[in-house]
């Protein structure tokens, strides 16, 4: 039987269960496990499965299921380790009816836990859902229950141009992630988006961050990832990966949005992040290929990850609240000539120019 994995969250990953299941799955069959979501890569490096999971590309769940569909497996696997059941098995209902052709796709949801499940999202395998339940000791959760107690009316409703979106499994005091993006804060356990012309407009039981709606731009909420909580919660000793750099010139990379692919910045040797969120995030998957960074932040700090690592050799300027992103621009605009990459002589002439350029726009900022 040919097998396709799509390991979704860095959690599944830290608790140790995806490796397992790999493990139990080649009793079945061929397997091949791939990989969506930034946080989710640095868990496999940090556990060191990049030969067995797939991290090369930067895919939604969906599609992960649709190539592993393309590529004629058997049955697909979706495994993951949501904060709840809820959160999970709304998961699990989005990227099934977001995947093209009605994939054979079975999901294993929180397998440590009391109320671990396993669902055949697919008909055609709740013969073989059934068999990995009761041999790894999981309930059966069936997609009619999960639609009954999750979907009894369409998450989304739409009027006219505006679009309500019902976030399942919320609690108080959670980030509310939009493709990578913190949108907002819940303040309750019922939670909605709403968004017109495609822009977020208003969260019901929560408070909008303009500033993070403003970088995320326009979106179709209907397929849009939404995220509740923290990105990734283990406490984790992180991997340090080698790699060999010139040291002739160097290489320095601008980032201005957590969304984008990070990982693509590996082999720069500094890169230059805007905005709280975006350069923790950067921070802690960089440390990884030991980049350090220079984070221009203005102290309005979502906390997305439990704990961020930072290279050696990093800076962080903190200004005035509302003053990254102008200050960001005119880095991006002087230093860089609006090119994503540039190539320098000297790392410490270059902060030196940065913080010149920061002191001729404001002198309220700090060097941490």
């Amino acid at each position: 039987m040919k097998i396709g994995v799509v390991v979704h969250g860095p959690e599944i990953v830290d608790s140790g269960y995806a490796q397992n299941f790999l493990d139990f799955l080649g009793d079945y069959g061929t397997v091949r496990a791939r990989l969506g979501g930034t946080m989710g890569r640095t868990a496999v490096i940090d556990a060191h499965l990049e030969d067995r999971i797939d991290i090369s590309q930067k895919l939604f769940p969906s599609q992960s299921v649709d190539k592993f569909n393309e590529e004629e497996c058997d049955v697909i696997f979706l495994i993951n380790y949501g904060k709840s059941s809820v959160t999970g098995h709304a998961f699990g209902y989005k990227v099934y009816h977001n995947s093209q052709d009605q994939p054979p796709l079975i999901q294993m949801e929180r397998p440590g836990e009391e109320d671990g499940s396993v669902v055949a999202w697919s008909e055609d395998q709740k013969n073989l859902a059934e068999d990995i339940a009761q041999k790894m000791g999981l309930r059966v959760v069936t997609p009619e229950m999960i639609r009954e107690r999750l979907f009894s009316e369409n998450p989304c409703q739409e009027v006219a141009t505006t679009i309500c979106r019902n976030i399942a499994g919320v609690s108080p005091e959670e980030n509310i992630f939009v493709n990578g993006i913190v949108v907002g804060k819940s303040t309750s356990s019922d939670v909605a988006i709403v968004a017109r012309n495609g822009m977020i407009i208003q969260i019901i039981g929560g408070e909008l961050k303009e500033h993070g709606v403003e970088k995320l731009g326009p979106i179709e909420l209907e397929k849009a990832i939404v995220k509740t909580g923290l990105l990734r919660k283990s406490r984790v000793k992180p991997r340090i990966l080698k790699s060999e750099k010139s040291k002739v010139t160097f290489t320095v990379s601008y980032l201005n949005h957590a969304a984008e692919d990070i990982y693509r910045l590996k082999n720069a040797d500094m890169v230059v992040t805007v905005g709280d969120d975006t350069t923790l995030v950067a921070a802690d998957i960089l440390y990884r290929f030991n980049v350090p960074i220079i984070g221009i932040t203005d102290g309005d700090l979502d906390k997305v990850v439990e704990e961020g690592f930072k290279a050696e050799g990093s800076m962080i300027v903190e200004l005035e609240s509302g003053w990254d992103d102008l200050v960001g621009d005119k880095i991006f605009s002087e230093l860089f000539n609006r090119e994503e990459t540039i190539e320098i002589e000297n790392i410490e002439n270059f902060k030196s120019k940065l913080l010149q350029i920061i002191s001729n726009i404001t002198s309220q900022y700090q060097v941490k």
